[in-house]
């Protein structure tokens, strides 16, 4: 029996269809898949779980993904975990939120190949 435990990433996005996409993606490339299409409950899963990798939109109803990341930042537990935004929109106010954060946060625009994706969180799963 091997010990290797598959990498969790949480994805959050409010739009099902993109998140059903991503997760497939990932979860075909064998990554361990949870996702949500709340911000709040992600901020529940991510401390629950304590994924190696959130995705995270940007824009959404309930809670923006910067105001997710700076809940998740100032938790110690959660603190650590990178973060991938993903966005369509990306606001002055927001690009200056995600600047200030330290070098864990990149930021990529959709729409992104599931191979522009596997690239991404290979590298940042690496780092």
């Amino acid at each position: 029996m091997s010990n290797y435990h598959l990498k969790k990433i949480l994805v959050v996005d409010d739009e099902e269809e993109v998140l059903t996409h991503l997760s497939n993606i990932l979860k075909r490339a064998n990554y361990e898949v949870t996702a949500t299409t709340k911000g709040k409950e992600a901020t529940e899963l991510a401390m629950k779980l304590r994924p190696d990798l959130i995705i995270l939109d940007i824009v959404m109803p309930d809670m923006g993904g910067s105001e997710v990341s700076s809940i998740l930042a100032a938790n110690p537990s959660t603190a650590n975990i990178p973060i991938i935004f993903l966005t369509g929109i990306l606001t002055k106010q927001e690009e200056e939120a995600i600047g200030s954060k330290t070098g864990k946060h990149y930021v990529i625009a959709k729409p992104i190949t599931g191979k522009e994706l596997l690239e991404i969180v290979g590298k940042v799963l690496s780092s």
